[in-house]
């Protein structure tokens, strides 16, 4: 994987510290609490599209729009509008899901 990534594996204990830090309450975990109810926006992004208006308002039912994405190709996962992580798409049982096969690493320092 590029430097802008890293696999979940790499993600072990948060990256930083050991497990004892996190049990006690006394490494990052600990400052993050205030924030572990707020709510965010999760996106999973198929593919993009681009089109002209007139070809959009041709559209209609069993229409099919080309996205710019291969099968097996990863899609991009958002939070807030971010991109945070590419994954796969999943079943669990009758609804679509999303396992995440790569966190995209933050500029923000």
């Amino acid at each position: 994987m590029g430097k802008d990534s890293f696999s979940l594996d790499e993600l072990d204990n948060g990256g930083r510290g050991d497990v004892s830090d996190y049990e006690t309450g006394l490494g990052p975990a600990k400052d993050l609490e205030a924030v572990y109810d707020i709510p965010v926006q999760i996106s999973a992004v198929l593919g993009k599209s681009t089109m002209q208006v007139s070809q959009l308002l041709k559209l209609g039912r069993g229409a099919v729009v080309e996205l710019d994405r291969k099968v097996g190709e990863a899609i991009d996962i958002y939070v807030n509008n971010r991109l945070v992580a590419r994954g796969e798409v999943v079943v669990v049982e009758d609804r679509l899901g999303v396992t995440m096969t790569e966190i995209i690493k933050s500029d923000r320092g």
